[in-house]
């Protein structure tokens, strides 16, 4: 049989993101306080979700609806980076995309904590957009979750195929 596994990855669940942009365009439809300011959240692209509105104050009370929803969600915030609202003509737009997978300067950052764990028999290998841990015994890849869980690398990890 195989060394013990798991892979470590940084995806996001399209649907959910997508029940989380669905539900801030309700709320932000239906509240007072954005009555009369032209506020919508939407999609513009695969990846990308536009925020606009008439002021940047409202801009930013709308990405601060989409970012609780988001949370709600759960979603990690990690996964969602947003620049700052800037004028756009008559209103002011925000555009924020959803992160997706490990870039190779990150994921070498892992690799590296990784192996500064001096676990015996542990490797990280770098695998495209994922990186894929093996090692003798399942409790010294429990132990190395347990570390990447600790640090924060700048994305939301998640640890999937556990074998």
């Amino acid at each position: 049989m195989a060394d013990p596994s798991f892979d470590v990855v940084s995806k996001v669940d399209r649907q959910e993101v997508d029940n989380a942009v669905n539900q801030a365009a309700k709320e932000i439809a239906t509240r007072f306080d954005f009555r009369g300011t032209g506020a919508s959240v939407s999609w513009s692209g695969e990846e990308t979700i536009t925020i606009e509105a008439e002021t940047d104050e409202r801009c930013r009370a709308a990405l601060d609806v989409l970012k609780n929803k988001l949370v709600k969600r759960g979603i990690s915030l990690k996964s969602f980076e947003v620049g700052d609202p800037r004028p756009s003509g008559k209103v002011s737009r925000a555009t924020g995309k959803i992160l997706q997978g490990i870039s190779q300067d990150r994921a070498k950052q892992i690799a590296k904590a990784v192996r500064d764990e001096k676990l015996k028999g542990v490797q990280a290998q770098i695998q495209g957009d994922q990186l894929r841990v093996t090692g003798k015994k399942r409790d010294d890849l429990q132990a190395v979750i347990a570390v990447l869980k600790a640090q924060d690398f700048g994305v939301a990890l998640q640890f999937t195929n556990y074998r």
